[in-house]
């Protein structure tokens, strides 16, 4: 199998496993989800879920984080790790949305990298969910799973966000990323995959090489 006629597969059987495609990250409008990603690198959606609703009470638009002090910021967000290190990401990346960008957060991948601390994962993410268009946001279950599948042979994010622009309807592209995550979580796992409960193992080149050899 082509590795475009089986990327093409690989979304037909996730949609069907996966019908409904959400990030599980919470927010209410690009800057909330923007800061939330940011605070995601190194920590659980599930944690972040639980700092954000008193960081966005305290600070609720771009100017209240680029005129807050980043010790204070570090105390809301202390649990998510690497508090130091966000904290002064968060203020940075709002005084430039704020110099550069009108007050907006940017609609491009280009613009987004422009950001302190903003890479081309969160970017796409960004540029998917906030401005519906077509993005591939490569984290770690993207690169594990269709590794796994046979799409490439490469652990590099730029090369393999290439690699599945080529292969992956735009349109579907945004959607096709959130539903790994969700497969990487349940089924796909790192160091224990559940191949014989997966979707995907008839297309996996992973399963395929698992499996015994008969004389």
């Amino acid at each position: 199998m082509e590795n475009k006629e089986k990327a093409l597969k690989a979304v037909e059987l996730l949609e069907k496993e996966y019908p409904e495609a959400l990030c599980s990250l919470e927010y209410t409008d690009p800057l909330q989800l923007l800061i939330a990603t940011r605070l995601a690198a190194q920590c659980t959606d599930k944690r972040v879920n639980m700092v954000t609703p008193a960081l966005f009470e305290r600070y609720k638009n771009v100017h209240d984080f680029a005129n807050a002090d980043t010790e204070e910021i570090e105390k809301y967000i202390y649990s998510c790790g690497f508090y130091k290190t966000k904290s002064k990401d968060i203020v940075e990346m709002c005084k430039t949305i704020i110099s550069d960008f009108n007050g907006t957060v940017p609609d491009t991948v280009e613009d987004l990298i422009k950001l302190q601390g903003v890479g081309r994962k969160t970017a796409n993410l960004i540029v998917g969910d906030i401005y519906q268009k077509p993005a591939v946001v490569v984290d770690t279950h993207c690169i594990r799973i269709t590794q796994r599948l046979g799409l490439h042979n490469t652990k590099n994010p730029e090369k393999i966000e290439t690699i599945l622009r080529k292969l992956l309807p735009p349109e579907k592209s945004n959607d096709f990323c959130h539903r790994l995550v969700l497969h990487g979580r349940a089924v796909c796992d790192s160091r224990k995959p559940q191949c014989q409960k997966c979707c995907l193992k008839n297309i996996c080149t992973y399963f395929e090489n698992s499996q015994p050899t008969v004389d």
